[in-house]
């Protein structure tokens, strides 16, 4: 197998607007990144993904740009964004940037172009129709709520946005629109950022008729993913970019890719195909989603688990390459969702991280995460920022005529702002966050949780994920093994093998607060053992044959085969 920095990397996530705010005006900034710089480094961190920094009216927290070359007055200037990551490359820290072009904002200077006439030489930039039978071109629902086309009377037509009204997506038939991104995309390399994590790619390539979606009954809308999701054209538009841009830099991509398949995956992420690194699946983020999509809620069970995870860890061996990860700003807290976050916090953040990290593929760790911050439930929907929660809610109670405090449990349970709450630094008040009114409340939790105890605490979470990353730096198996799963019909352990040469890692993980017995497998036989990381005290001499093993308990150990 090739090695690559990038496989042997840790990249931590960054959202912007709720890291660090330097300036006190209840927004994080980028002098607050820089501010924490020293921070990253301590945990060990070799990559930053960034979340959107570019010019934006902030329709959805600069997943709307207005200008791709300029940053965010709210964020700072671009000479803060040059020191920014000259300081994060003085430490050994690469950057990736995201790269949003599915859509702009609608004050792009593209779009004020394209709509103000029919031939206006922007007007094939983005994606017009005329109406149907006084209605939409078609049926399909905004990702966010509501119709995924908006009518302009300046000319008549509808324009296409698979997310906000405000975010129009781009014509991507049109060569002059590739060409401007490429154009773009070097501008940023060139200045020295370290790659890219493109946002919603495989979306970028429609079916030419855009044909309407199956309606599912008592819905006005209905999903047209399967004629955008992974279209006609994807593949031969990410060669075109690696032909143009990506290969002639020692950079690293990955691509946000709902819905894809490993059978897809390897398409996108197979080295002799040329498109990308890797990929951010979403099987595994789907698993608590019943057919009503992300907000039909049901409970995700192990056994499911263990057949995703070890799907795309097989899929992908010696094809393509897996990123992992269990929480990101899209997502709600992982320790809330897949693990205990009340009593048994710190253990289960502990064994999800050990879970994630022992596997095959890049670890991604989300602001936060790494010191086991968990969901909110703020009393009220003003509380809450993000336009998916804010639609939802509004069409919910107000269309279907749905009970408001059911509507909340979901929010509670799945939405955005759970991963948005501002970054917990200290117990001063706003979390230390800001010395401002921070743009979203902080979550209440913050006295206990918190940097600055983290750091203060040996037995942190904090630190634990400070080990995990020292240890795929001492060991190659954690980076290039072979995944085995192991006791597959276990209810309660996800426990698996990696193998490189003779040497395996035995990954225990117990998810769940009972005290479940591992047994060994009779094929596994061993000449020697060394526990390399476990979330509580053990007893190096234990047998490795048969383990009671304990709440949310993880333990890794290495063993020479004979």
């Amino acid at each position: 197998m090739e090695r690559v920095w990038w496989k042997e990397a840790v990249v931590y996530q960054i959202y912007p607007r709720s890291f660090y705010d330097s300036n006190g005006d209840g927004i994080g900034d980028i002098r607050g990144i820089i501010a924490k710089l020293d921070y990253l480094k301590e945990l060990g961190v070799d990559v930053v993904w960034l979340s959107p920094v570019y010019k934006s009216p902030n329709d959805d927290n600069g997943y709307d740009i207005s200008d791709y070359r300029d940053i965010m007055d709210e964020f700072g200037t671009m000479a803060d964004w040059e020191t920014m990551l000259e300081e994060m490359h003085k430490r050994g820290i690469k950057l990736v940037m995201d790269l949003v072009v599915n859509h702009t904002s609608d004050e792009h200077p593209w779009f004020i172009e394209s709509r103000k006439s029919k031939d206006n030489p922007y007007r094939d930039y983005y994606i017009w129709r005329p109406g149907k039978n006084g209605k939409e071109p078609n049926n399909w629902e905004s990702v966010f709520s509501g119709s995924a086309w908006e009518y302009d009377e300046m000319t008549g037509e509808y324009y296409l946005h698979l997310f906000s009204k405000k975010q129009p997506d781009l014509n991507w038939e049109n060569p002059k629109v590739r060409r401007e991104v490429y154009e773009m995309m070097k501008f940023w390399l060139d200045k020295g950022v370290d790659g890219f994590r493109m946002d919603v790619i495989n979306m970028i390539s429609k079916v030419p008729e855009l044909p309407d979606g199956e309606l599912q009954s008592g819905k006005k809308y209905a999903s047209g993913s399967r004629y955008y999701m992974n279209g006609p054209r994807v593949h031969e538009f990410l060669q075109e970019m690696n032909r143009e841009v990506l290969s002639k830099y020692d950079i690293m991509t990955v691509g946000e890719t709902p819905g894809v398949t490993p059978k897809e995956g390897i398409l996108y992420t197979d080295p002799s195909r040329r498109e990308l690194n890797m990929v951010f699946q979403f099987e595994h983020m789907d698993l608590d989603s019943g057919p009503g999509g992300k907000w039909d809620i049901r409970p995700w069970s192990l056994a499911d688990l263990k057949k995703t995870m070890t799907k795309w860890q097989k899929e992908l061996e010696g094809k393509g390459w897996n990123s992992l990860y269990l929480n990101n700003h899209d997502q709600p807290r992982a320790v809330s969702r897949f693990g205990d976050d009340g009593k048994y916090r710190v253990e289960s953040a502990k064994m999800l991280a050990t879970f994630l990290h022992m596997m095959q593929g890049t670890p991604y760790i989300y602001q936060g995460e790494e010191i086991g911050m968990t969901n909110v439930r703020f009393p009220s929907i003003e509380d809450y920022r993000d336009i998916e929660t804010l639609n939802m809610y509004k069409e919910r109670v107000e269309e279907y005529g749905e009970d408001p405090q059911e509507v909340m449990e979901k929010i509670y349970y799945k939405g955005r702002d759970n991963a948005r709450t501002p970054m917990q630094w200290d117990d001063s008040e706003n979390a230390g966050f800001t010395a401002g009114t921070p743009w979203i409340p902080v979550n209440p939790n913050y006295k206990e949780i918190n940097v600055k105890a983290a750091l203060a605490d040996p037995n942190s979470v904090f630190h634990y994920y400070k080990k995990l990353i020292q240890l795929r730096k001492q060991h190659d198996i954690i980076v290039y093994g072979t995944y085995d799963l192991i006791l597959e019909d276990d209810p309660y352990i996800y426990a698996y093998t990696r193998t490189l040469g003779n040497e395996q890692l035995i990954v225990i993980t117990n998810f769940s607060e009972k005290t479940p017995v591992f047994r060994l497998p009779d094929h596994i036989i061993y000449k020697t053992k060394e526990l390399l990381i476990s979330n509580y005290d053990v007893d190096e001499a234990e047998e490795l044959k048969e383990i009671r093993l304990r709440p949310w308990e993880a333990r890794v150990y290495k063993i020479r085969l004979p």
